[in-house]
């Protein structure tokens, strides 16, 4: 068996994976333990988060570089320390999940179980340092998590700069408009528009590399398409409805 085939069949079940988008942000606040927990009880296979640092260099699961969007406060997350970041509601306008706060990486990890991957995207430049990679590095050594890791993103000069440090850490390049699949990466995504633009995409990436996930958090209406062009993962913000669907669908041939 190829090196790349047993990287991408670490969970010895048929695709497509299921790739629960900042947890199940639908029924949750999106990044919250909560949300993470929802998914992993749906069955999602792969848990995505997005990656910031505080100012006092915390790793936490935020999507943006401020704090104005998905908490009750306001401010750059790398101006802010984790305590004042734990102080903020992450309930993203839900009041009856004002207890929400934004997890840092350690506490996401505490509850991800032995046969579930997750998705990293970097989301800020920091992760071109080499010791902050080194930082999330440790963490994911400290839970036994580093050959279940995917590091993704839209700037391959990040995931490349964690990839050399740790090899055994997947990569995965995402965009939203490369006319054509290129990447160094281990797997490729892109935003479905693209694959409906040019249906030969997804063939073609997988030439290059052997998993493919389209960019598309609310894929039900798609995945008949999906299933045709032999997708290896779909992206859900409410995994446990894609998974029942998925259920009902004919099985995924990725031959």
């Amino acid at each position: 068996m190829k090196k790349k085939e047993r990287e991408f069949n670490i969970l010895h079940k048929p695709k497509p994976y299921v790739m629960a988008h900042r947890g199940n942000n639908v029924l949750f606040p999106e990044n919250t333990l909560l949300a993470f927990q929802q998914a992993i009880d749906e069955g999602a296979d792969i848990i995505e988060t997005d990656l910031h640092l505080t100012k006092d260099n915390v790793i936490v699961c935020i999507h943006d570089a401020t704090v104005d969007r998905t908490t009750n406060g306001t401010g750059a997350v790398a101006e802010l320390t984790l305590a004042e970041i734990k102080s903020l509601s992450a309930s993203y306008d839900r009041p009856e999940h004002l207890e929400q706060t934004v997890p840092t990486l350690e506490e996401f990890l505490t509850i991800i179980p032995q046969d579930t991957l997750i998705a990293l995207e970097l989301k800020t430049d920091r992760f071109l340092e080499e010791a902050v990679n080194r930082q999330l590095i440790s963490i994911l050594e400290k839970f036994q998590i580093v050959e279940r890791t995917m590091v993704i993103g839209f700037s391959e000069p990040r995931l490349l700069a964690v990839k050399a440090l740790e090899p055994r850490i997947l990569t995965g390049f995402i965009t939203m408009s490369k006319a054509e699949p290129q990447t160094k990466a281990d797997f490729m995504g892109a935003a479905y528009p693209v694959l409906f633009m040019k249906p030969w995409y997804i063939y073609r990436a997988k030439k290059i590399v052997p998993f493919f996930c389209p960019l598309d958090p609310d894929p039900i209406k798609r995945l008949w398409y999906y299933r045709l062009m032999k997708a290896d993962c779909v992206l859900a913000d409410n995994p446990g409805e894609v998974i029942q669907k998925i259920k009902t669908m004919k099985p995924w041939s990725q031959k």
